[in-house]
């Protein structure tokens, strides 16, 4: 059925039949049951039975993800660039996303812009999921006339952001996991398993090797001090999370050693270089004068040591510089990069060239994390058989000991 539902709606299921006698069945958001049944009479559906979905069954879906907003960027273009008006391309994305929370965002812009707002004003007023590059190129579509294609670009930005961000996060994701996984190998090892070994040996009646005991001895203490440990670990790691979004000089601090980082530092760059090159390229094409459009790039970059970097860009542009001259200044950018775009300004195509260094780079990224997922895995598992290897030799060199004695 049609939703016409506005942030306050509640998602509801029901079921019915239709003129044919057919039973039909669906999901729909309104402000309450009533206005569920009526609305299904009105398209010939006889409701049978309507009840508020559980928040249970949209657990994991509530939240709104950037992925989310690009599917919905595309969805909007494609619709626009079929010919379909703006606010039914609303209501038949809104009808069809599994996101609770999204339907009601899709609803409530919808019903701003049936009011009379510009698409540009009514996403401005949910800054969460929309932020100032994408108000910005909509409303730029919107006065020359050419939403359809800026969206479009927004849609493709969007994109790629999310596919350079997914790339990073599986590079980081599974080494962390694997570790995690046998740090609690090793810690269960320690606590049930060192002990029987400890009550074994205890009737040798022979000193046992240093590192044979300096593990029983870790398992003692994993034993007796293990939960001021994890208490203390915990809070650490709480702590760390917490200053880490709120204090911007601890991010600073953070982006700027992670940029230092072997391995990882360089892939963490070209990203930053690539969302760099890929919101200037959206951004200009657009029509955005060149130190507006900055701005919006520094917050892109993702990286604070870059994004200080592309606002002293910003000053220096304002006062007649080249970007050029500028990115060189900043001594982040590597020099086919700044190459690049002093042709791109020399020929009056610094969109071009900027997409083109985007592209390079985005490609640079997935071939980078690809080598690293190569690199990482032989490296796990030698960690996974020191620590877990450790153990057992170290429980065993007694019974080695004791049979060569023998």
């Amino acid at each position: 059925m049609a939703e016409t539902a506005t942030l306050g709606s509640k998602p509801f299921l029901w079921e019915g039949t239709d003129r044919k006698g057919n039973k039909v069945k669906g999901k729909a958001m309104a402000a309450d049951e009533a206005a569920v049944r009526a609305d299904l009479r009105r398209q010939g559906v006889v409701p049978s039975r309507v009840r508020k979905q559980s928040a249970g069954l949209f657990k994991g879906q509530s939240k709104i993800t950037p992925g989310d907003i690009a599917i919905f960027s595309r969805q909007l273009a494609t619709m626009l660039a079929a010919g379909i008006p703006l606010v039914q391309a609303f209501e038949i994305v809104g009808s069809g996303h599994e996101n609770a929370s999204m339907q009601k965002l899709i609803m409530a812009i919808k019903g701003d812009v049936e009011g009379g707002s510009a698409l540009a004003e009514a996403l401005a007023k949910h800054p969460i999921y929309f932020d100032d590059l994408f108000v910005n190129l909509v409303e730029a579509g919107e006065q020359a006339g050419a939403l359809e294609t800026l969206l479009d670009k927004v849609a493709t930005y969007k994109e790629k952001t999310e596919a350079i961000k997914k790339k990073i996060k599986k590079a980081l994701t599974y080494p962390m996991a694997v570790l995690v996984v046998a740090f609690v190998v090793t810690i269960i090892l320690l606590i049930f398993v060192i002990p029987a070994f400890e009550d074994l040996f205890q009737g040798f009646g022979a000193d046992l090797p240093a590192f044979t005991r300096m593990v029983i001895d870790l398992s003692q203490f994993v034993r007796n001090q293990g939960w001021y440990l994890a208490i203390m670990i915990a809070a650490g790691i709480y702590a760390f999370l917490y200053f880490k979004k709120r204090s911007r000089p601890m991010r600073h601090f953070l982006d700027r050693m992670a940029l230092r980082m072997p391995i990882i530092g360089p892939i963490m760059q070209k990203a930053s270089i690539a969302r760099y090159a890929r919101t200037l390229s959206t951004m200009f094409s657009a029509g955005v004068p060149l130190v507006e459009a900055l701005e919006s790039v520094a917050g892109a970059t993702g990286n604070i040591v870059y994004e200080v970097g592309v606002l002293q860009m910003k000053d220096e542009v304002a006062t007649g510089q080249r970007l050029q001259q500028s990115m060189e200044n900043t001594d982040l950018f590597p020099n086919m990069v700044i190459q690049m775009i002093a042709v791109g300004e020399e020929s009056g195509s610094l969109d071009e060239m900027s997409a083109k260094v985007a592209d390079f780079y985005e490609e640079d990224v997935d071939n980078a994390v690809d080598n690293l997922s190569s690199l990482l895995e032989p490296m796990i598992m030698a960690i996974l058989g020191v620590l877990v290897g450790g153990l057992v030799v170290a429980m065993y060199l007694p019974i080695f000991k004791m049979g060569s004695v023998i």
